[in-house]
């Protein structure tokens, strides 16, 4: 654990009674001032964890630390924690001055005090000039900016937000992911971000984990994530992807699709079956004979930004194709992508086993 790490989760596992884990064994730390994203599908344990960061309720093993103090049996109203719910739990019988003062009310603050701070409160989130208005009146995106501001009005160390962008339509979402991302760098505080959406959880994040069936499969940047995913459920959780058998020839040699490839991976035996990940975006449509590989085209979308090809190769591999050249169904293109394009992964590896892997073949290029 370092000076900088606000939560630390120790080997948590939560179980009710007779049912699977909802979460089993799981340990990370969160340093302090970032924005994190808990990031899978329904029924991963994403809100479960926030639940337990924020003391709803209580992991069947293991501990949980904030700024270094066990908290487990601490109750939620004294942890250093607010949360912004997916329904923004917003007084509706409240204007929007008393819904960012209750908390402060609630602690019994003087008057003078609780003007300031909600005046703050709001200048932050941009509703200066809206104290009055009641809460019917506002739209879906200024609701949020209130739920925002009645939580960072108490001041929290960490800001938990329960897919709070879920219920806005997809304009106003991609301006609150902006408006939250800003805000986050204003505040200087820890937040937290739960969300099944991969494009929100990019754009947004310093750190991402990647949940499923309990479990953090993945953990690291955006950057990280996508393009040096661990196992087929991120690789094909994050993004759209073209994954394929293969076998490792020798360390930078790789063969899928019939042929043999220059890659930029190695630490795997040789003839190792593996498997290789492709992005759509990093496949360059060429003539027949002049790529890599050469596919029949089977069906072709425009997405606004890029047509969506799909097609076929000699041996049955489907190819998804994301370009800016057109192309059409029943024609043969051919594709290109550079040695970098390639990703392998390892069958069954864990996040530890492949920060090892790669640890250990960086040590032996380094000597050589």
């Amino acid at each position: 654990m370092t000076d900088s790490t606000i939560i630390r989760f120790d080997k948590v596992t939560l179980q009710y009674d007779g049912d699977d884990a909802v979460l089993s064994d799981v340990s990370f730390e969160i340093e302090h001032g970032k924005f994190y994203t808990l990031l899978g599908p329904s029924g991963c344990g994403k809100t479960t964890i926030l639940r337990l960061i924020a003391g709803f309720i209580q992991p069947t093993q293991g501990d949980i630390y904030l700024s270094g103090r066990r908290i487990n049996d601490v109750p939620a109203n004294k942890r250093q924690v607010n949360t912004v719910f997916q329904d923004y739990a917003l007084f509706p019988h409240l204007n929007v001055y008393e819904n960012v003062a209750f908390g402060l009310r609630i602690k019994k603050m003087k008057q003078a005090a609780i003007d300031a701070k909600v005046k703050e409160a709001l200048r932050f989130v941009n509703l200066t000039g809206y104290e009055n208005r009641e809460i019917r009146e506002m739209s879906g995106g200024q609701r949020q900016r209130v739920a925002i501001a009645r939580a960072i009005v108490n001041e929290p160390e960490v800001l938990l937000l329960d897919e709070p962008l879920s219920a806005l339509d997809l304009k106003l979402r991609t301006e609150m992911q902006v408006e939250l991302r800003e805000l986050q760098r204003r505040l200087g505080i820890t937040f937290i971000f739960v969300t099944h959406d991969q494009e929100e959880a990019l754009a947004m994040s310093d750190e991402i984990f990647v949940l499923n069936q309990g479990r953090i499969e993945q953990s690291g940047t955006p950057t990280d994530i996508y393009d040096e995913p661990i196992n087929r459920f991120v690789a094909d959780f994050i993004g759209e992807s073209n994954i394929l058998p293969a076998v490792m020839v020798r360390d930078y040699l790789v063969e899928f699709a019939g042929r043999e490839f220059e890659c930029v991976d190695g630490g795997f035996h040789p003839g190792e079956n593996v498997e290789i990940v492709i992005r759509p975006e990093d496949l360059e449509i060429t003539a027949p004979g002049e790529g890599k590989l050469k596919i029949r085209v089977d069906s072709l979308l425009f997405r606004g930004v890029h047509y969506e090809i799909v097609g076929s190769d000699e041996d049955g591999n489907r190819w998804l194709v994301h370009s800016t050249r057109k192309a059409k169904v029943g024609d043969e293109i051919g594709l290109d992508f550079e040695p970098e394009a390639i990703h392998i992964m390892r069958f069954g590896e864990s996040e530890e086993d492949f920060d090892k892997r790669i640890e250990e073949f960086t040590e032996v290029g380094d000597e050589d």
